[in-house]
């Protein structure tokens, strides 16, 4: 099960995918909302095809082979009794770090909170210190058996944070080393996470650190192409609601996108900031109240949902059903970081996603493509399967969609291609 990088593949000029049991796809170039969030368009015995890395033809077995006739494809996959899906895309990832937290584990079943464990030298601050004493070669080898991970397990494109150096060329390195892997597969959305955590060299002037990031650092990473987006953790005992005002300002002016940590641990403030600031995305919002998602779905913000890290912190559910019912576009994503959702499979986390925050399997589905590319500003490229776009498409072994939530608990892709090359194949 081991991943093709693109270096190693030859552009095919055309790609066909024949005889799939389903084909299931949001359809649009913007996220869904409400109602529209469910709408998902399904073909039995379907037929793809694309051509220099674009989807051409989305239908019918019968309706391919009367327009294709005659026209083989240079690379054909053969999909019988298997289900054709968009590439997941996962907009909240963590996956430059070095380190082992395992030993937080028995602590955490023991009933230790978070808050605890960090401040008794674990959480993210252990991660930093294992971070900055790792070489480049070592963190580049653990993100790319991340990013490896993550292609096998049907993501093919991820937003991915800094946020485990906490000094400026720390950070300035895990973008550098996103940079290096941003061609993929899968292709990466490098984000500044500089305002992770105040770092400890800085905690009885953290009002220094603010103005090193939002001076200093922002612009940089934007000036040398680092980031396309600059995210903060607005949360109690982190970074209040002033301080991530001012570096998502100053993110803003320097041209990256926007994106909050927001209402994680409590009720902070963050939900209302993405709001006023009409970030593309809020992300966590456990405790968002009704305010919180009525303001967000008057600014359109894409809620991004983190069930595997709600249910492995024994945390309340994000208000999914609520968000959905107010009008504010759902994302779905891993969180996959060291310490509260160890997992590089988006799939996995899309079964909490249903059986812990109340979204249908349709709704999961464009939460975790369509929405996700969304909000990643994205969704003109990805994240449904519709001619034009890029071919970025999985192939689940199961007889339709359902079966990624029903079938759980074991990887189902049999192969994954990005921009119409065939980035991964299980082995038979």
């Amino acid at each position: 099960m081991t991943p093709t990088h693109t270096s190693q593949l030859t552009t095919h000029d055309s790609l066909e995918v024949r005889n799939a049991a389903c084909l299931a796809t949001p359809l649009g170039t913007a996220a869904k909302r409400g109602r529209a969030q469910g709408e998902i368009l399904r073909i039995s015995g379907a037929a793809l095809r694309a051509e220099e890395g674009r989807i051409v033809f989305v239908g019918s077995e019968a309706d391919y082979r009367r327009r294709y006739s005659g026209r083989p494809a240079r690379v054909r996959l053969d999909a019988t009794g298997r289900t054709v899906l968009p590439g997941f895309v996962d907009a909240h990832t963590h996956p430059v770090w070095a380190g082992d937290r395992g030993e937080e584990i028995a602590r955490r079943l023991a009933g230790e909170s978070y808050s605890a464990i960090a401040a008794r030298g674990g959480g993210i601050l252990a991660t930093v210190t294992a971070t900055r004493a790792a070489s480049d070669e070592e963190l580049s080898a653990r993100l790319r058996g991340r990013l490896d991970r993550m292609l096998a397990c049907g993501s093919t494109t991820v937003e991915a944070k800094s946020g485990y150096g906490l000094t400026a060329e720390q950070e300035v390195r895990s973008l550098r080393l996103l940079s290096a892997a941003a061609s993929g597969p899968p292709r990466v959305v490098p984000t500044l996470l500089a305002a992770h955590e105040v770092p400890a060299e800085f905690r009885s002037r953290r009002e220094e650190w603010v103005r090193i990031v939002a001076e200093e650092l922002v612009p940089r990473c934007a000036r040398e192409n680092l980031a396309r987006f600059c995210d903060v953790f607005c949360e109690e005992g982190v970074f209040t609601v002033e301080e991530s005002r001012r570096i998502l300002q100053a993110a803003r002016t320097a041209g990256l996108g926007l994106r909050i940590h927001a209402d994680e641990l409590a009720r902070s403030g963050g939900a209302r900031l993405a709001a006023e600031l009409r970030a593309d995305s809020a992300d966590h919002l456990l405790h968002a109240g009704s305010e919180e998602i009525e303001a967000l779905a008057a600014a359109g913000t894409v809620a991004v949902l983190l069930p595997g890290t709600a249910w492995w912190m024994h945390s309340r559910p994000a208000p999914a059903r609520a968000m959905i019912e107010a009008g504010v576009p759902v994302a779905v994503a891993t969180d996959a970081n060291p310490g509260t959702c160890n997992t590089e499979s988006l799939a996995a986390v899309a079964v909490h996603a249903c059986l812990d925050s109340g979204l249908t399997v349709e709704e999961t589905l464009t939460a975790m493509t369509l929405n996700a590319a969304a909000s990643l500003r994205l969704a003109r490229e990805i994240g449904s399967l519709e001619a034009g776009k890029r071919a970025d498409f999985v192939l689940l072994d199961a007889p339709d969609d359902r079966h990624l939530i029903y079938h759980w608990g074991v990887n189902l892709v049999a192969a994954v291609v990005c921009e119409g090359r065939v980035a991964f194949e299980r082995a038979p």
